[in-house]
C-alpha cells in the first residue's frame, strides 16, 4: 500500500507521503510502518519507484520521457530515421534486411565505433513484437566468443534498437572472395562453434543465412539476428516459414517440423555458396526450392516418403524422378584450391562434410556435434571453444507466451530498462571479464 501510493506522491509532494505514515501507523506495527516511509521516501528522492501490479513498465518511460528526450537526437540514416543517445555521433548506414536496418557509429562513452541496429516495425503487431521481444532476451542471455555481443538495448515510443559490436562485413562479401581451405575451414569451424552454444541451451536459430553471419578482417566470424530463434523443448508446432527460402532444411518445406540440425542443412548450403560463388538451391517459392533440391541431389528414399503427411506424399512422389548428382560433380575439384597433395586431401575432405551436411533425410544427416570432429573442421578444436558454457535463458515460456502488442511492449521495455541497469556507465555486468573489459 505504501508503495503504491509513494508512487502518487510524485504529483501530490511529501505531505501525501507522511498522511500515508500516519494511517499506516494506525493500522499496523510502528517499526515495519518507519522502515518503509524510509526506503520510499529514499526511493523518491532518487527518483525511482516501485509500481505496483496495475501500473505498467511503461509508466517509468513516460515519467521520464522529457529528461530522457533530452539525452537522444534524432537524424537520417539513408531512408530511414534513428533516435539514438547523444553518445552515438558519426551514424553511417551499412545494411538493411527484413528485420531491421544497421548502421555504424562512435560511442563516446566505449570510445569505440559500433553498430547500431533499428528494428524493423517492432510494434506493428503481435508477431512483430514477439519477435522484437525473444531477440532481446536470447541476444541478452548468449555469451560466446562467436555470437555476437550487444552493449545495449534502446527503446523509444515505436522504435527498439540494439547497440552491438561493429564488424567488418557480412558473409556475403566474403562468398565474393577466392578463399583457401584454412580460411574456410576456420570460418566453418566458428560457425559450428556459435550454433552449438545456441543449441546446447536449446535454441534453434532458424535464420542461418550469409547475411546473418559477420565476420572482420582477421577471419574472426559472429553470428546474429534472434529474431526467428526459438527454444527446441518448446511443445508448439514449429512453423514452416522460418529460414530465408535457400537455406529451408528439406523437413522445414515439407512441413515434417524439425530439430537441432536444421541449422545444420543451412551450414551446408551456406558452405556449397562458398566453394561455388553462388547459391546451390536458388527456388523462386517453397514448390521450386524442393524442386531445386532433389534435382541436384535426387529423390529421396521411399523410407523418407513414408515419413510425409499424405497429401504432401502425394506430391512429393508424384514429381519427376531425378537421380542427382555426385558431390564429386557438384563440387569439382576446379573450386578449390588444388595445386598441391595436400590441396586435393582437402578438396576431399570438404566435399565429405558437404555431403553429410546437406542430406534430406534429418535423421541421417550429421550433428553439429560429428561435423565440428570432422578432419576438415577439427584442425581448429579448441574445447573452450566448443564447450563454452550453455547460455542461460531467463525466461522459459519464451516461446509459448501469447500477448497483446500493449503486453509486448511492457515486456520489451522491462528488458530494456533492466539492459540500460546492466550497462550502466558503459560498464557490462553480469558478463565475463573480458567482455565487461570491451570499453578500454
Amino acid at each position: 500500500m505504501i508503495r503504491t501510493l509513494v508512487f502518487s506522491a510524485a504529483k501530490n509532494g511529501f505531505k501525501s507521503v507522511i498522511c500515508i505514515f500516519c494511517c499506516s501507523v494506525s493500522v499496523g506495527n510502528i517499526r515495519h510502518s518507519f522502515i518503509s516511509l524510509f526506503l520510499c521516501l529514499f526511493r523518491f528522492l532518487k527518483g525511482k519507484f516501485f509500481l505496483n501490479a496495475q501500473d505498467t513498465v511503461s509508466t517509468v518511460f513516460t515519467m521520464n520521457r522529457n529528461k530522457r528526450e533530452k539525452e537522444y537526437y534524432s537524424i537520417d540514416v539513408g531512408d530511414s530515421t534513428f533516435t539514438v543517445l547523444k553518445r552515438y555521433q558519426n551514424l553511417r548506414p551499412i545494411g538493411s534486411g527484413a528485420q531491421g536496418i544497421v548502421c555504424s557509429a562512435y560511442d563516446h562513452v566505449l570510445e569505440r565505433n559500433v553498430a547500431i541496429k533499428k528494428l524493423s516495425r517492432p510494434f506493428q503487431n503481435q508477431t512483430h513484437a514477439k519477435r522484437a521481444y525473444r531477440e532481446l532476451v536470447l541476444m541478452k542471455c548468449v555469451n560466446h566468443k562467436n555470437v555476437r555481443l550487444v552493449f545495449l538495448c534502446l527503446c523509444l515510443s515505436v522504435c527498439v534498437y540494439l547497440v552491438m559490436e561493429l564488424m567488418d562485413a557480412n558473409l556475403c562479401q566474403v562468398i565474393q572472395m577466392e578463399l583457401d581451405h584454412e580460411r574456410l575451414s576456420y570460418l566453418l569451424y566458428q560457425m559450428l562453434c556459435g550454433i552449438k552454444h545456441l543449441h546446447a541451451a536449446g535454441i534453434i536459430h532458424r535464420d542461418l543465412k550469409p547475411s546473418n553471419i559477420v565476420v572482420k578482417s582477421d577471419c574472426t566470424l559472429k553470428i546474429l539476428d534472434f529474431g526467428l530463434a526459438r527454444t527446441a523443448a518448446t511443445g508448439l508446432l514449429m512453423t514452416p516459414y522460418v529460414v530465408t527460402r535457400y537455406y529451408r532444411a528439406p523437413e522445414v518445406i515439407l512441413g515434417m517440423g524439425y530439430q537441432a540440425n536444421v541449422d545444420v542443412w543451412s551450414v551446408g548450403c551456406i558452405m556449397a555458396e562458398m566453394v561455388r560463388g553462388s547459391v546451390l538451391f536458388p527456388g523462386t517459392d517453397h514448390i521450386d526450392q524442393w524442386n531445386k533440391v532433389i534435382e541436384q541431389l535426387g529423390t529421396p528414399s521411399q523410407e523418407f516418403m513414408l515419413k510425409l503427411n499424405q497429401s504432401v506424399r502425394t506430391y512429393v512422389e508424384n514429381r519427376p524422378r531425378y537421380a542427382g548428382y555426385s558431390f564429386e560433380k557438384l563440387f569439382p575439384d576446379v573450386l578449390f584450391p588444388a595445386d598441391s597433395d595436400h590441396n586435393k586431401l582437402k578438396a576431399s575432405q570438404a566435399r565429405d562434410l558437404l555431403s553429410k551436411m546437406l542430406v534430406i533425410d534429418a535423421s541421417k544427416r550429421i550433428s553439429v556435434d560429428e561435423a565440428l570432429q570432422h578432419p576438415y573442421i577439427n584442425v581448429w578444436f579448441d574445447p573452450s571453444e566448443v564447450e563454452a558454457p550453455p547460455p542461460a535463458i531467463t525466461d522459459k515460456q519464451l516461446d509459448e507466451r501469447e500477448h497483446t502488442v500493449e503486453e509486448w511492449k511492457e515486456l520489451i521495455y522491462k528488458e530494456v530498462l533492466d539492459w540500460e541497469e546492466r550497462t550502466k556507465n558503459g560498464v557490462i555486468r553480469g558478463q565475463p571479464a573480458s567482455l565487461a573489459q570491451v570499453q578500454q
